[in-house]
C-alpha cells in the first residue's frame, strides 16, 4: 500500500520564505506587531520608535482632510458599498470619475482602477498577453511582476530576463527575441526600485523598445506622487511619460491607502476592462477608497512643497549616516539605502534589535535582495520626519558603530558586488 505525504507535512518544517522565523514563532524581526497608526512616530513593542519602514513618502497618512472624507463617506455609503464587481452592479460616476482624473494626472488617455497593487500588476500583464507574445523582464523587478509574467504565459520559455538596468543586455535580448518572434513583446520593469532606491533607466528603455517594436509596462509604485517636477512619477523625470505604454501606479504608497491604477491609451484600458480577470471578478474598490483617494490625489497634484521637504529629509539623512562612515547608496529617489558589509543573518538581527531598542524602527534586507554578505537597512524618508528626528536616527547609527564596533570599510570590489551584475 502506497503512503502518500500529506501537504501539510511541511508546515511543521523550517522550509519556505523566512522559514526560521516561522518555525521560531517570531513577531520581532517578520510580521512585526505595531500599535498605533501609520506615522513618522509608531509604538513598537509599547515604545515610542522613529518610523522609517512605512512609504508614506508624502506624509498623506496623517492628513485629517483625508480622513474627515473617510468619516463622512463611511457615514452615506458604510464600509460595503457599493456592492458587486463593476461589470454587474459596483461601478458608479464616482469610479469613472477618480479613473479619469488618475488618467489626466498621469497624461494617458484613460486609465483603470484595482483594488489591490498587486493584483493590479498581474490583472494588467496577464489581460494584454497571448500566446506567443514574449514578455521581457528586468532581474529584480517585483514579486507582482514575476507572478504576473509567470501566470501571463502558457510557456516559461517566452520569459526572458535581463540583467538588473542593464542596456547592453536588454538590447542583447531584444535583437535575440526579434529573430524569433511570431507575435508582441512587452517589457516589464519598475520605475523607482522600492528596496534599493534606483531608477531603471526609462529614456534609454524607451528608446530600445521603440527600436525594436516592444511595448513597455512600468510599475512606478514607489515613482508616482514623488518623482518627476509634478509628482507624476519616473516617466516624467525622465521626460519619457509619453512613451510609456502601460503605466502603473499603487495607492498604497504616496497616497499612504490601498489600491492602484492602470493607465494608457483609451482601447487597452477597455481591454482590460474586459478582460484583466483581477478585477473583472472582483468586488468594487469601496466608496471610502474612491473619494479619499480623490481627495489624497488633490494633495499629490499641488505637492511641490511636499516633495520638496522629503528630498530635503532624505538629503541630511543620507548625508549624516555618509559622515558617520556608512555607505549609502547614490540614488536619485528619496529612498536611503544603507549598506553594512561582512553581515550574516545573527549580525543583521544584533543590528537591527540594537537600532530598535535606541528608539528607530528600521527593516534588516539580506540576500537575494542584495548581495550576499551585506546587510541593508531600507529606510523611507517621509515629508513628515523632521529634523529631530533625523538627528536622534544618526545617533543612533553612531551607537551603532560604536558600540558593536561595525567595520564600515568598503573597498571597489564591494560597489561592484552591490550595483554591478546582479
Amino acid at each position: 500500500m502506497m503512503t502518500y505525504i500529506d501537504i501539510f507535512e511541511k508546515c511543521k518544517s523550517s522550509e519556505g520564505y523566512f522559514g526560521q522565523f516561522r518555525a521560531q514563532g517570531d513577531r520581532y524581526f517578520t510580521m512585526p506587531v505595531m500599535e498605533s497608526i501609520p506615522g513618522t512616530v509608531m509604538k513598537f513593542n509599547g515604545k515610542d520608535h522613529i518610523m522609517w519602514s512605512v512609504n508614506n513618502y508624502l506624509g498623506l497618512s496623517e492628513n485629517e482632510e483625508i480622513k474627515e472624507i473617510a468619516r463622512q463617506t463611511i457615514a452615506e455609503w458604510g464600509l460595503s458599498g457599493p456592492m458587486g464587481s463593476r461589470m454587474m452592479s459596483g461601478n458608479t460616476r464616482h469610479h469613472i470619475e477618480l479613473e479619469r482624473q488618475l488618467a489626466d494626472y498621469v497624461q494617458k488617455e484613460d486609465a483603470i482602477l484595482f483594488n489591490f497593487g498587486y493584483l493590479g500588476v498581474i490583472g494588467t500583464i496577464a489581460s494584454m498577453i497571448e500566446k506567443d507574445d514574449i514578455i521581457v523582464i528586468d532581474k529584480l523587478a517585483h514579486a507582482s511582476i514575476v507572478d504576473a509574467a509567470m501566470s501571463a504565459v502558457s510557456d516559461r520559455k517566452n520569459i526572458r530576463v535581463f540583467r538588473h538596468n542593464d542596456m547592453n543586455s536588454l538590447e542583447n535580448l531584444l535583437k535575440r527575441v526579434n529573430n524569433i518572434r511570431k507575435k508582441g513583446v512587452l517589457i516589464l520593469t519598475e520605475g523607482v526600485y522600492g528596496m534599493t532606491g534606483d531608477i531603471a533607466k526609462l529614456d534609454e528603455i524607451c528608446e530600445l523598445k521603440d527600436r525594436y517594436e516592444a511595448r513597455l509596462f512600468v510599475d512606478d509604485a514607489h515613482g508616482i506622487g514623488v518623482m518627476g517636477a509634478h509628482g507624476r512619477g519616473a516617466g516624467e523625470h525622465f521626460n519619457v511619460q509619453d512613451k510609456i505604454d502601460l503605466y502603473f501606479g499603487t495607492f498604497a504608497k504616496a497616497f499612504a491607502s490601498i489600491g492602484g491604477f492602470t493607465a494608457a491609451r483609451k482601447d487597452a484600458v477597455e481591454w482590460m476592462r474586459y478582460n484583466a480577470r483581477t478585477q473583472v471578478f472582483a468586488k468594487s474598490l469601496p466608496m471610502v477608497y474612491v473619494k479619499s483617494l480623490m481627495k489624497a490625489l488633490d494633495f499629490i497634484r499641488n505637492g511641490h512643497e511636499r516633495r520638496a521637504r522629503l528630498f530635503e529629509i532624505s538629503t541630511k539623512l543620507s548625508t549624516g549616516l555618509r559622515d558617520l562612515g556608512f555607505f549609502v547608496g547614490k540614488v536619485e529617489s528619496p529612498i536611503v539605502p544603507v549598506f553594512v558589509p561582512q553581515g550574516d543573518m545573527s549580525a543583521a538581527m544584533n543590528w537591527v534589535k540594537h537600532l530598535r531598542e535606541n528608539g528607530v524602527f528600521v527593516t534588516g534586507v539580506m540576500y537575494p535582495v542584495i548581495p550576499k554578505g551585506f546587510i541593508m537597512f531600507r529606510m523611507i524618508p517621509t515629508a513628515s520626519h523632521t529634523e529631530e528626528h533625523v538627528a536622534k536616527t544618526i545617533s543612533a547609527f553612531k551607537s551603532l558603530k560604536e558600540d558593536l564596533k561595525l567595520d564600515l570599510s568598503m573597498n571597489e570590489d564591494d560597489m561592484k558586488k552591490i550595483y554591478g551584475d546582479r
